[in-house]
């Protein structure tokens, strides 16, 4: 049985079913959130840092994602995200401001236009079950991509780069640690010792095998599964896809002529022995999935 539904009013608008978009890191989480974002009635959040350093805390210690008080606070640190005063858009990320086309100080979006509320930190992938019991009604939109391409984009990106530091794996480390994607204390010394290509593939191969459960788990009213390939390729149908899972409209438009890195860069871009290690690692979730 279900918890009964929390009643969440923001800005005098009360929060029906939640828009959260998930995915492993570099996977297309911004490029849906950005036409969401510019979607009719909207008011989305992306990478907002209180609600960033809540997700972390979730993601690299799953007990205090257990806890009973976990779905309170996630619930609180979002609402206080979707609050609408001034500088709000000021604490929001460079790709929050540019979707939202905030000059300024913003705000992003009037308190009168507001029907809808949603984020779309990528990362919330792991604080899915958490949102699910925070918003009974919640719609998670997920989106799979190339592990290869994913792991290409991650080791140019320093800010993905700094969670493979030794000190992540640290004494007082939870396991198993579906974030950097370990099972367990023996394997420390493995992954510290593991080029930057594998650590990537193991944290996208964890994402893809949470999103797995995902699928399994919620029901289909509540959740839908992206390619970013297709994505990409599709944009129309995308935009039908997501309009009729939410039961709104959704901008094509936003989806249209973006700077996303085009499928299969990782063919020219990833080092052969780094692309051998990735297939290596993530060899059954790149199957499963169709990319090899």
């Amino acid at each position: 049985m279900r918890p009964p539904t929390h009643i969440l009013v923001v800005n005098g608008v009360k929060v029906r079913q939640p828009v959260f978009v998930v995915a492993a890191p570099h996977s297309g989480a911004g490029l849906l959130g950005r036409a969401l974002k510019r979607s009719p009635g909207f008011h989305l959040t992306m990478g907002r840092g209180p609600v960033a350093r809540v997700v972390y805390a979730f993601a690299r210690r799953p007990s205090i994602a257990r806890s009973g008080g976990a779905p309170t606070v996630i619930r609180d640190v979002l609402a206080e995200a979707w609050q609408v005063v001034p500088g709000a858009c000021t604490e929001c990320t460079a790709t929050c401001r540019e979707a939202g086309g905030v000059i300024g100080a913003g705000p992003c979006v009037g308190t009168a236009n507001i029907t809808r509320f949603g984020d779309a930190s990528p990362d919330l992938l792991y604080s899915s079950p958490v949102l699910l019991q925070a918003f009974t009604d919640a719609r998670i939109i997920q989106i799979i991509r190339d592990g290869r391409d994913v792991v290409t984009d991650m080791l140019d990106d320093p800010a993905s780069m700094t969670w493979f530091k030794p000190h992540m794996l640290s004494e007082d480390a939870e396991f198993p640690n579906p974030f950097l994607g370990v099972k367990s204390a023996e394997h420390r010394d493995r992954w510290n010792a593991m080029a930057p290509a594998g650590k990537c593939a193991l944290r996208w191969r964890s994402a893809v095998r949470l999103s797995a459960t995902l699928r399994r788990e919620v029901p289909k009213e509540q959740l839908l599964t992206l390619r970013y390939e297709e994505m990409l390729d599709s944009p129309a149908e995308t935009s039908k896809a997501v309009s009729e899972f939410l039961e709104t409209r959704v901008s094509t438009i936003a989806l249209y002529g973006t700077a996303a890195p085009k499928p299969g860069r990782w063919r020219k871009a990833l080092a052969p022995a780094d692309a051998e290690l990735v297939e290596k690692v993530a060899r059954e979730e790149l199957t499963r999935l169709g990319y090899l």
